[in-house]
């Protein structure tokens, strides 16, 4: 017999059927293996109750996740752990620049531009070739917010204004310019279908599907630092004042541990946390 449908609520409010695909994919993402992940699976669905939220799942089949693996827990709360990078948006900025760095750019963070009028401050300026991307960045530590059409229509015009100028100057002869807005969350409708018909490049959490944060996040093994479990709150902040803000950055450049001054046993664990994480062989799409 088929099990009866049932509907879960989302962070948005609405509901939705309960779909044991996505929590199967997003537990290989985080490191589990095939049976362990069908295994949470048959727990979940066993204490699944109609109407429970989506958060509730999440933290649910996450501690069933560190009763078994560290690595894998960290990675299954990446989301929540990037809104954990700070009260303001810098970490975010060095983020996303880390991102295009792996995607071979040339990234500058948080440069003051001249536009043809005026001068405006770029979150990141990401340079290949004769492209650049001149992105906003819009960081949130609350999982429910959206990025509204104010932005696209504010962010638009601030690169028209710098492109105007830069298209003057001939070390930017035959360059394309890209406008983007970056977030750790997502967007409304009336911002997608502006920047669809404005150009304006658009990256969230689940934005745009094939090829969203979530997705260069697995596909390029750029977790933040705050997914760690081997590390306490103040450690990781320290790692972020020093503009450490992926795990991969730690894991190439170990002499910020120094400053950490952790014991020996928990260094230990912490690297072999690090070097789980840095494994690639782990990555799959997460369609959480």
């Amino acid at each position: 017999m088929l099990k009866k449908e049932i509907l879960i609520k989302k962070a948005s409010g609405h509901l939705e059927p309960f779909d044991p695909r996505k929590l199967l994919q997003s537990l290989n993402v985080s490191g589990a293996d095939e049976r362990l992940a069908k295994e949470i699976l048959s727990e979940i669905e066993a204490w699944l109750k109609p109407e429970v939220s989506t958060k509730k799942i999440y933290a649910k089949a996450l501690g069933l996740l560190r009763q078994k693996t560290v690595s894998a827990a960290g990675k299954y709360r990446v989301k929540e752990a990037l809104m954990e990078l700070g009260d303001n948006g810098h970490p975010f900025e060095i983020f996303v620049g880390e991102i295009f760095k792996k995607l071979n750019y040339e990234v500058e963070v948080g440069k003051i531009l001249q536009g043809k009028s005026i001068t405006h401050e770029m979150d990141v300026i990401a340079t290949k070739e004769k492209n650049q991307h001149l992105v906003e960045c819009k960081y949130s530590q609350f999982d429910s917010r959206y990025v509204s059409i104010q932005v696209p229509l504010y962010v638009h015009s601030r690169v028209q204004d710098i492109i105007a100028h830069r298209k003057k100057e001939d070390a930017f002869r035959g360059f394309k310019f890209t406008g983007w807005v970056a977030t750790n969350n997502r967007f409304s409708p009336d911002s997608v279908k502006y920047a669809e018909d404005y150009g304006l490049s658009l990256l969230s959490w689940n934005y745009p599907k094939e090829y969203s944060l979530r997705y260069l996040i697995e596909k390029h093994n750029l977790f933040p630092v705050t997914i760690l479990q081997s590390l306490n709150t103040k450690e990781k902040e320290k790692l972020i004042t020093n503009k450490i803000v992926t795990c991969n950055a730690l894991f190439n450049n170990l002499e910020h541990l120094v400053a950490l001054d952790i014991p020996e046993k928990r260094k230990k664990i912490l690297l072999a946390e690090l070097n789980a994480i840095n494994n690639k062989n782990t990555h799959k799409n997460n369609a959480k």
